[in-house]
């Protein structure tokens, strides 16, 4: 009878079972006095999708290929003629150009949404055509602007936008500044009675809206609760108290989340 002992089997890594609960980097391993090769890669990976994100052009047409037949968009650019300038001036992005202001389509609108590029088109790439849909279906019997693209944008574009097209409402959809944990995040931004120069307390915010994040139709049900309290109580910002089921992540304007400026 064999009464060898079986070999007893290497010790696991102790931070295994937490890495799965979040996309910050833990428990990083060494190698001697430095940091494992792959954990270097992968860090210098990360660091080009977030250089990528906010240098990367919104792709309008691919963009516009999202929406329904007969769905219609307008494009308008900010004041910053170019993607370095926007970088530098942030003032500019919260602008219209003349030419996008005089073709823009005013009525008697509840709402308009914007998808704005922000510092990170490939969020609004892949997430404002689908949350817009999905709101279109929360909203019956409101009246909704058609679909505003809006290149070198920043948050403060949205009211200006609103204010050209008589509307009630705006839906700022902006790719979120990238972290190192994840390039495409998309904020939301919800302001009642917009107007130029509306300070950010006024506004209501979703924010963290990506695959691993608050998801599209967690997103698309938070906001609609936020819309009809909007529209019942007058307003947005502070004085909009969150009482919808928490189920998702929103934040009051006035308390900034770590990591993101949300392309203001």
């Amino acid at each position: 009878m064999d009464t060898k002992k079986p070999t007893p089997l290497p010790p696991g890594d102790a931070w295994d079972g937490l890495r799965h609960l979040t996309r910050a980097r833990i428990g990083i391993g060494r190698s001697g006095n430095a940091q494992r090769t792959r954990d270097v890669l992968a860090f210098q990976g990360a660091h080009a999708l977030a250089r990528d994100a906010v240098h990367t052009a919104l792709d309008v047409a691919a963009l516009r290929a999202q929406l329904a037949p007969g769905e219609e968009a307008q494009l308008v650019t900010s004041s910053a003629p170019d993607r370095p300038t926007y970088l530098r001036r942030p003032d500019l992005g919260r602008r219209l150009d003349d030419a996008s202001r005089a073709h823009l389509h005013a009525g008697a609108w509840d709402v308009v949404f914007v998808a704005g590029d922000g510092l990170s088109a490939v969020a609004v790439q892949n997430g404002a055509v689908p949350l817009y849909h999905a709101m279109r279906g929360l909203l019956a019997g409101w009246s909704v602007a058609p679909l505003v693209i809006a290149t070198q944008a920043r948050v403060a574009l949205g009211d200006d936008i609103a204010v050209a097209m008589g509307a009630r409402m705006v839906v700022m959809m902006i790719g979120e500044r990238p972290g190192l944990s994840v390039a495409d995040s998309m904020g939301v931004y919800l302001t009642y009675a917009p107007y130029v120069g509306c300070p950010d307390s006024a506004r209501n915010c979703l924010s963290n809206i990506h695959p691993h994040g608050l998801s599209i139709p967690q997103a698309a049900d938070r906001l609609a609760w936020l819309m009809r309290e909007a529209r019942r109580l007058s307003l947005t910002g502070v004085g909009l108290k969150d009482a919808a089921p928490q189920h998702g992540h929103i934040r009051h304007e006035g308390v900034p989340p770590l990591e993101k400026d949300h392309g203001k």
